[in-house]
């Protein structure tokens, strides 16, 4: 084991957990405590609790901060308000994806990009390229703990312990409160497809918050959850994971996320990239495929389309609440829902079919 990797502030929690530790972008990581199917079921049916500690966290702040984080960002920050939280690609010239963030609006001139862990030092440097000198940004990852608390039962787990209603915070806003008497950031956010929330608090209370959740959650059936979970939670979903369905080489446009694309902007890094691509047509796009033979679709596996290979799979697996392999794979865009398709499966040509995304949406197709 590499003497520098990163180890959360919960790291002692999970070994005392029986969690199989693994090396995920640099980080030592719970992939899993029990069985990954356990745990995704867990979160679906009642309530899990995650630690994504290993999540960066960037804030801009002072008179250019606003103007910055706009040409950051493909969406569009100037109709928000003091504790909006807004999910956006960011992009570079040519119109690929340098990373997909959150945006915290903390104040008028002041604002937290939470980035991906595997990103986050590439997307530092990026944010301090792009600054003309009037906004101060400052990382901020090592002064931040962030757990995630996730499923259908997550309310009644945080409740009693919030100094404040977490049934009146909306999706995709924040306050500052207390949980468990430490103060924290609460978003009602997350990467599962399911109702919840994510703590950002500081890294020295980081293991009493984890104690009073699991405890409190008990009578609610939690469980911790790791890493494989939170995959095929995200998975289901359709939520994209970057370095799968997103790169520098691939345009929001193309994954499916035009509706976080504000062309009307006056600008962004990769506007007139993505213009021009909105105008001229795509020549692929993200769908979703459902297996009609046996086998696991895995990234990178060829999708057959009339005999010859014409697409991959960026992401694939058995989806626990749905009973069946999906994937997700970039196609030619005049594939369509219904289509019939092949994925290249250990040599053999395995039927798929194409279907919508999401393959599970919360409250219709449990």
């Amino acid at each position: 084991m590499e003497e520098n990797i990163k180890k959360t502030p919960l790291y002692q929690l999970h070994l005392a957990a029986g969690a199989k530790m693994i090396d995920f972008g640099g980080w030592l990581m719970p992939v899993q405590y029990r069985d990954i199917l356990e745990e995704h079921r867990c979160v679906r049916e009642r309530v899990g609790l995650f630690d994504v500690s290993h999540m960066g966290e960037i804030t801009v702040s002072g008179p250019g901060a606003q103007r910055l984080v706009q040409q950051l960002i493909t969406n569009d920050i100037a109709p928000m308000d003091d504790g909006r939280v807004l999910y956006s690609p960011m992009c570079n010239n040519a119109g690929g994806v340098v990373d997909d963030i959150l945006v915290y609006r903390l104040l008028a001139d002041s604002y937290m990009l939470v980035v991906n862990a595997a990103n986050a030092a590439k997307d530092l440097a990026w944010v301090r390229e792009h600054n003309r000198g009037d906004a101060d940004i400052t990382d901020v990852s090592g002064e931040t703990a962030l757990l995630a608390l996730q499923g259908p039962r997550a309310l009644d787990v945080l409740r009693p312990l919030a100094g404040f209603d977490p049934e009146a915070l909306k999706y995709y806003r924040f306050l500052n409160g207390e949980v468990a008497g430490k103060r924290c950031l609460v978003s009602r956010t997350g990467y599962t497809g399911e109702d919840g929330f994510e703590l950002y608090i500081d890294p020295d209370h980081a293991a009493r918050v984890w104690q009073a959740i699991m405890e409190e959650g008990g009578i609610h059936g939690i469980m911790p959850v790791g890493l494989g979970a939170r995959d095929t939670l995200r998975f289901e979903a359709a939520l994209p994971l970057y370095g799968h369905e997103l790169d520098e080489d691939i345009t929001p446009l193309e994954a499916g996320l035009g509706r976080f694309v504000r062309l009307r902007k006056d600008f962004f890094n990769g506007i007139q990239a993505l213009r021009d691509q909105s105008r001229q047509g795509l020549s692929r796009r993200l769908a979703g495929l459902s297996m009609e033979e046996r086998g696991i679709p895995r990234a990178g596996y060829p999708v057959i389309i009339e005999g010859r290979r014409q697409g991959r799979v960026t992401s694939g697996t058995h989806c626990p609440t749905l009973g069946g392999s999906f994937a997700m794979a970039y196609v030619p865009p005049e594939v369509r829902e219904g289509d019939g398709v092949e994925i290249s499966i250990r040599g053999k040509n395995c039927k798929a079919r194409v279907v919508s995304l999401p393959f599970f949406k919360k409250g219709g197709n449990k």
